[in-house]
């Protein structure tokens, strides 16, 4: 039923699109936005329905195409992602964390496709995962466990070093990142960085409107404007990650222990994000 509902919504938005934007619609980009968990997966989404304020674009309403259920922990199959990214239609706008497969990465690249990937210090991303995960998702599967640690230094070693042995695996913090590196190759899919929308918001919108239009969006009023109804679409409230407004957090919670422990599990993941240059931080 509660399929059948969303498939109505989805039309039904598609339907007021093509009323006020006409056959446009039909020859204008999915919009896509992709990320690793805890990275500015909402602040990236509302950037992405910016687009609907100027162009050919709609708000599929669709739920987010997730590699993980998040109440069970399930690793979906690929056929699965793939049917829900084939779902989306020209000018939908989609979210989700969806891995590098052979089976998605086609799809995310082919024509009549924009899409991002935005990325996070993975220091700051453990450090709002143990809070999301404590406090903010109760049906999250390991909510329990986490609920159920003394402190909260605790809590952060397990966001760094997983849960390898328990009933749902969770692995380390490089191995969870590791089958979304396929996306830091794909030239036709956008990278971008979560810090740069606190440091250089305009020039972050800038990157995310060009890409759009390269990829066939079509612009129709002058560049700065867009920026500006990008910008607009940011509701802070609504993005959590964002909502904290600061990059480097990390610093305030990690101790020398966890600073060593992080380095050994994951230094050399933020060198390949451009984070460090070296383990001597």
């Amino acid at each position: 039923m509660k399929r059948l509902l969303r498939t109505l919504r989805h039309r039904l938005r598609r339907a007021a699109a093509f009323a006020r934007y006409g056959p446009a619609l039909r020859g204008a980009p999915v919009l896509f936005a992709n990320s690793f968990p805890k990275s500015g997966t909402h602040l990236l989404t509302q950037v992405l329905e910016g687009f609907a304020r100027f162009g050919p674009a709609v708000d599929a309403g669709l739920p987010a195409v997730l590699t993980y259920e998040s109440a069970t922990g399930r690793e979906r199959t690929p056929a699965e992602i793939a049917a829900d990214l084939r779902r989306l239609r020209p000018g939908d706008i989609g979210y989700g964390h969806v891995h590098a497969l052979p089976e998605t990465v086609p799809l995310l690249c082919r024509p009549g496709v924009a899409a991002w990937f935005i990325v996070r210090d993975p220091r700051d991303v453990v450090v709002s995962h143990v809070h999301y995960v404590t406090d903010m998702a109760p049906g999250h599967v390991h909510h329990a466990y986490y609920r159920s640690l003394p402190d909260f230094e605790s809590r952060l070693r397990v966001s760094i070093l997983g849960l390898p042995d328990a009933e749902v695996p969770f692995p380390d913090i490089s191995q969870r990142f590791a089958p979304y590196r396929g996306w830091l190759e794909q030239p036709e899919v956008s990278l971008l960085h979560f810090e740069d929308f606190l440091q250089g918001r305009r020039a972050a919108l800038g990157a995310v409107l060009d890409h759009a239009v390269r990829r066939g969006f079509p612009l129709k009023i002058p560049r700065e404007e867009a920026i500006s109804l990008l910008e607009a679409a940011i509701n802070p409230e609504k993005s959590p990650t964002f909502r904290s407004g600061k990059a480097g957090g990390w610093r305030e919670s990690f101790t020398p222990e966890t600073t060593a422990l992080f380095k050994d599990v994951a230094g050399d993941l933020l060198i390949a994000l451009g984070y460090e240059s070296d383990k001597d931080w």
